[in-house]
């Protein structure tokens, strides 16, 4: 638990972080318009914001029920076929980094999209938005999900186990910064979380699952709507502080 504690608290202080250093790049960019006699861009209201990303989550939504389907259908092949834990394991460690990186590309994306910013601003809130969001869905959810039912579960920090899963982020960013497309990669993105909060479940948990598939089903679409749509669309939304008409 206290390195969870600590992961949270890591999250959180590089969130607000980079919500201050946007915030003051914002006012020196307003101001530099002002003296030179531009035009600001008209600021965009709380309840516009909130609309916007109530449409977002509300498009998603299909996506993310069709994958937790996608999940169940994977579960019950696990059980009756007699899948290990060890292979498991490895599809998670390699669904999670892949995660990961469509969770960077997107993250940074929708975030261009809205506002042109510094590479560095990208990276900061690319990176906290797929490395941190990316853990709590696919590792810190189930692993909630799997003690709440009174499942044996083992608790892992992917990106703190396998350094090379940042660098995944870094690419992801840099994609995202260089082109700035959400549709498809979000599908993908949706699916591959769903499946990794899955294999996390298999791979370091022991329960009879077959009578708690529907409490999985439910957190599986817990742990991939919330988290990745709010690492997709919520999170860099935040950080915005004008929307084109």
């Amino acid at each position: 638990m206290l390195r969870i504690l600590v992961f949270i608290l890591n999250t959180t202080f590089l969130s607000l972080l980079g919500s201050a250093l946007i915030a003051i790049e914002s006012a020196l960019e307003n101001r530099k318009a002002s003296c030179q006699g531009g035009d600001k861009p008209l600021p965009c209201s709380r309840g516009e914001m909130l609309r916007r990303i109530a449409e977002e989550l509300k498009r998603h939504a299909p996506f993310t029920a069709f994958g937790a389907v996608t999940g169940i259908v994977i579960m019950v092949i696990i059980v009756f076929g007699h899948v290990s834990s060890g292979i498991s394991c490895t599809l998670f460690y390699t669904l999670h980094p892949i995660h990961v990186l469509l969770s960077a590309l997107v993250t940074t994306a929708m975030y261009m999209r809205y506002r042109k910013a510094k590479f560095w601003i990208a990276i900061l809130i690319g990176w906290t938005g797929s490395i941190g969001i990316a853990t709590i869905s696919d590792a810190i959810i189930p692993y909630l999900g799997g003690s709440l039912l009174h499942v044996q579960m083992e608790f892992h920090v992917p990106f703190m186990e396998e350094w090379w899963i940042n660098f995944l982020a870094l690419a992801g960013i840099a994609l995202g910064y260089w082109k700035q497309t959400t549709r498809i990669p979000h599908f993908g993105h949706v699916l591959l979380s769903t499946w990794a909060s899955l294999f996390y479940f298999t791979a370091f948990g022991i329960a009879d699952w077959i009578p708690l598939l529907p409490f999985i089903f439910l957190f599986l679409f817990l742990a991939v709507w919330i988290p990745c749509c709010t690492s997709d669309i919520v999170y860099p939304l935040l950080f915005v502080r004008d929307f084109p008409e």
